[in-house]
């Protein structure tokens, strides 16, 4: 069995790599879900499904390949205004999901019938049945991640980053790191897509006795997309490879940046490999995958 921690954009990138195989699970940030017009919408595991199932929208790494808008257009022109633009077909993923909550199936059970109708084989694993929020305090007050960084662009300054919910994994997830030789850890954002999952009772102290390896999302002082400098500084941790070392360095035992970062890590006590982590391709991330792969005991 093999885990890979995920968030919804850097991962799957990573995960389009791997094999469709029931011996990897994978294990994704809940800490962005949000309730859009009556639906469960769950961003990181959708695109997390999506991108297995191969019918991920590979332009903006969210939402279906193709996919129309013209039920959010109509609630538009009605005077209904949702945040987020969700298509046509993304929406019947958030009805099914939200039916089956309402008829008494928890997330986990949801997912795997997501999993079911997408034809995918992958174990995807919600990180916890509670309702937990990535919140970003600004100098205009605190909001959820979504309004921050969709609502908002992700303008604001940030101050600080807190989690709030009742920070319990389920017991699915637990199972599938305890039966993991490996655990690797994509290259999504540290602070509000690993860091929530990480910050699960137990999670951490398990991936201490555990081998890890983990891809940086910087490129030195350079993320590779998304807000995650300014939120690994509202952390206090230095917006780099060396913040994102810093921030793994208990748990990971081979960290892996970027051919063409310079970042001396010498003073840590892992393994630095380099390699290109870009992954502007498919042949890419299976590279990637596989040099990965390479590194496992």
């Amino acid at each position: 069995m093999l885990s890979i921690l995920s968030g919804g954009t850097g991962t799957p990138k990573l995960l389009r790599g791997f094999k469709d195989s029931e011996d990897i699970a994978v294990i994704v940030n809940t800490a962005e879900d949000v309730w859009i017009s009556g639906n469960k919408v769950t961003p990181d595991i959708d695109s997390v499904i999506y991108t297995i199932a191969g019918v991920i929208d590979d332009e903006k790494w969210w939402g279906i390949k193709g996919d129309t808008f013209n039920t959010f257009k109509a609630l538009e022109a009605m005077g209904h205004f949702e945040e987020i633009m969700i298509g046509d077909k993304d929406r019947a993923t958030h009805i099914l999901r939200t039916e089956l909550l309402k008829n008494g199936n928890s997330l986990t059970d949801a997912t795997r019938e997501l999993c079911d109708v997408f034809q995918i084989k992958t174990i995807v694993l919600p990180m916890s049945e509670n309702d937990i929020a990535s919140v970003i305090c600004t100098p205009d007050g605190d909001f959820h991640f979504q309004d921050f960084w969709v609502g908002m662009r992700g303008e604001p300054e940030v101050i600080s980053v807190k989690l709030f919910g009742d920070l319990v994994p389920t017991p699915e997830v637990m199972e599938a790191l305890n039966a993991s030789d490996n655990i690797f850890i994509g290259p999504s954002n540290p602070i509000t897509s690993i860091g929530p999952i990480l910050a699960l009772e137990g999670v951490r102290e398990t991936l201490q006795i555990k081998f890890v390896v983990a891809v940086s999302p910087f490129i030195g002082d350079k993320p590779v997309s998304g807000p995650a400098a300014k939120l690994m500084k509202a952390k206090g941790l230095e917006p780099s490879t060396r913040g994102v070392a810093e921030f793994y360095k208990d748990i990971v035992d081979v960290l892996i940046i970027d051919e063409r970062d310079t970042t001396d890590l010498s003073g840590y006590d892992f393994e630095v490999a380099r390699f290109d982590t870009l992954m502007t391709s498919v042949e890419k991330s299976k590279a990637l995958a596989d040099f990965m792969l390479t590194k496992c005991v």
